[in-house]
């Protein structure tokens, strides 16, 4: 008897993880509560990935509050990049799992940078939907 082999499947899909997201509001005024996308931070449990992306428009602040701490917001939206990434330079915050270091990230905060809802996704490439995500949500 001779056994048969399977081929292996050409173009098979690549397996996809589960993974959440939130974009990073700037909200110049907190009084009034216009906002601006600035970031979005994505994390994937499975692969241990979490990563933020930033870009911070001058212009677009200023059209919201021609007095908005441009350099503040900046400051606060790249200390977001440095707990995503961790380590002691994170403080305190930097010191958690990946995910513990999320779910700070994206609890709810009333001050001059947001984070926004997290919403849910499947992916093969979280690096790849990170990159996806800016260029959507990010003018």
């Amino acid at each position: 008897m001779s056994a048969s082999v399977a081929a292996p499947v050409p173009d098979a899909p690549a397996e996809r993880y589960g993974f959440e997201y939130a974009p990073l509001h700037a909200v110049p005024r907190v009084d009034r509560g216009d906002a601006v996308n600035v970031g979005v931070i994505v994390y994937c449990q499975k692969l241990d990935f979490l990563a933020a992306s930033t870009r911070v428009d001058p212009d677009r602040l200023l059209a919201l509050d021609p007095e908005a701490d441009v350099a503040g917001i900046e400051a606060a939206v790249a200390a977001y990049a440095c707990v995503c990434r961790g380590g002691s330079g994170a403080g305190a915050a930097g010191a958690g799992s990946a995910g513990q270091r999320f779910r700070w990230l994206t609890a709810p905060r009333s001050t001059v940078v947001q984070p926004g809802p997290v919403h849910l996704g499947l992916t093969a490439d979280p690096a790849a939907e990170l990159a996806r995500l800016v260029g959507a949500l990010i003018p």
